[in-house]
């Protein structure tokens, strides 16, 4: 099995310490940065939904909606180039931004970039709060993108070297946490908002943005900046007693030594843009790649920042659609719970295969669900009760299957398969790549909707499939391994061996995935 082998990085090499509560607390802290993602991402498509808002900003697709003009065509009556621009700007300016990101986090420390990314959300909370005509809706995006560039870029970098490699998983998943935190956040919100008689709830939901941006902000303050960056930076000393307050332990030699080495290969290196371009990093660039491509593809962020919409082009009533979206961002919340307790056991590959094969039954469930009773037509007529149940909890599962699988795991491995001296650029390719498919499916999925109609679900289906495949053939397991000894796996795996072992290299031991720890200590004592 291509994909079915790992090692025990590099024989035993385990750091000694302990998950210290100041280590726990801070990137606790540090995740928060989620909360400014997560609440963007809730809050466009219940905005989007609210008929004042619409009757502002975008009278045609009110008078589609409202006023049901243009027939009942349920796949188009949300279909406008400027809604969805309103929605898919952020993801072009979080683009952009990232690539900047990249060189700040380099030069002047993860803590400094993630300050800058909460202080650009809170200008654009300010900006779409007082919004009163849509090139300041536009703007005001510009800069919340911005500001989720550089927090998306800095905080799994920060959680992964932060964290100790046995705990590094669950700790690096609660960002994905606080991403499901803000968009629940930002379905009650609306919820409530979207009774207020004086039809200004839209304002309130784009305007409390700034609560998650000054947490953010004040959270990232406070944090110290990892041992690596102060290394990359010159400071050992500083960087050395920060290791020893974050392991609990006086004996970081190890670990600090393989720091230094790997700050002094990173030195070396004066592109690491086209450095990670080069054969020996062939693998991370792969995955930093397809990762987020397939992250985006498999739908989710239709479901999360179009819920509200979406409930209603199925027919669901404005109240009612609110609501189902709010049931998705409480599910979406509790299941990555589970991601963050089973990681660090079952590892990232049985998550992501697990979720895969969930999400694609889904999909095919929701497909014929929709395909039944819209047909071509889009006009379903009355909707029964029981029909409604059967796609709601459809679109739970499926929301849950992504939930602890490919929505947390999206970030963490890219993030801590990295070395250090491409670890910048590469993260910056990662959310790059993120936010292109985010911008290209918020800016076709109400297109896509009108055109394949129920058939846009088996789009993303045969993604979901493909991806699945790419994980269980390509991907080796990362769990329990010291994010500086990362490369080992590589040259282990029959499928990229051939790209980062020298010729005259001996590739490690391999071994089963089914092998337990007491198995493989007592072999390498043999």
């Amino acid at each position: 099995m291509a994909g079915g082998i790992v090692i025990a990085a590099s024989g035993n090499k385990g750091y000694p310490g302990k998950l210290t509560g100041k280590v726990f607390i801070t990137c606790i802290v540090a995740a928060m940065g989620g909360l400014i993602f997560g609440y963007d991402i809730g809050i466009s498509g219940g905005v989007t939904s609210m008929p004042q808002f619409l009757k502002k900003f975008f009278p045609d697709v009110y008078r589609k909606e409202e006023l049901n003009i243009g027939g009942t065509n349920q796949y188009c009556k949300f279909n406008s180039q400027t809604l969805t621009m309103f929605t898919s700007s952020l993801y072009l300016a979080a683009l952009v931004a990232s690539c900047f990101a990249s060189i700040v986090t380099r030069t002047c420390g993860r803590k400094i970039s993630m300050v800058l990314g909460g202080s650009l959300f809170l200008v654009g909370a300010i900006v779409n709060g007082l919004a009163t005509n849509r090139l300041m809706l536009y703007i005001g995006r510009a800069f919340l993108g911005c500001g989720v560039g550089f927090a998306n870029q800095s905080v799994p970098v920060y959680l992964s070297e932060m964290a100790p490699y046995k705990y590094r998983g669950a700790l690096n998943m609660f960002f994905q946490m606080s991403i499901t935190i803000g968009i629940l956040a930002a379905n009650l919100i609306n919820y409530f908002t979207s009774k207020m008689k004086n039809g200004n709830g839209w304002r309130y939901s784009l305007g409390l943005a700034a609560v998650p941006a000054i947490i953010f902000i004040i959270g990232s303050l406070c944090l110290p900046d990892t041992p690596n960056s102060l290394i990359e930076r010159g400071k050992q000393e500083e960087a050395k007693e920060r290791l020893r307050k974050i392991r609990g332990v006086e004996n970081v030699d190890e670990e600090f030594e393989d720091l230094v080495n790997a700050s002094i290969e990173s030195k070396k290196i004066k592109h690491p843009w086209a450095k990670l371009l080069s054969r020996k990093y062939r693998p991370q660039l792969i995955f930093v790649t397809f990762i987020p491509f397939f992250q985006q593809l498999t739908g989710m962020n239709v479901f999360m920042f179009y819920a509200p919409v979406l409930f209603k082009t199925i027919g669901f009533g404005n109240k009612a659609s609110l609501m189902s979206s709010l049931i998705t961002g409480i599910v979406n919340c509790a299941s990555t719970l589970v991601s963050i307790f089973t990681v660090d056991r079952f590892g990232r590959r049985v998550l992501f295969l697990e979720g895969g094969v969930q999400m694609f039954i889904c999909q095919v469930i929701i497909t014929i669900c929709i395909g039944l009773k819209f047909g071509i037509n889009g006009n379903p007529g009355v909707l029964e009760n029981w029909y409604a149940l059967v796609v709601v909890i459809a679109i739970c599962v499926y929301v849950a299957g992504f939930a602890w699988s490919w929505g947390p795991l999206g970030w963490l491995v890219p993030s801590e398969i990295l070395p250090l001296e491409v670890r910048s650029a590469g993260q910056s390719v990662n959310v790059s790549v993120n936010m292109i498919f985010t911008f290209f499916i918020a800016e076709v999925y109400l297109e896509m909707m009108c055109v394949f109609k129920f058939g846009l679900f088996i789009f993303f289906s045969v993604f979901v499939f493909g991806m699945t495949i790419f994980i269980y053939k390509l991907l080796p397991e990362t769990k329990g391994i010291p994010i500086e000894e990362m490369a080992e796996i590589w040259k282990a795996h029959p499928c990229w061996r051939r790209y980062v072992v020298d010729r005259n290299e001996k590739p490690p031991n391999v071994m089963s995935y089914e092998m337990t720890e007491e198995v493989k200590i007592e072999t390498k004592e043999v």
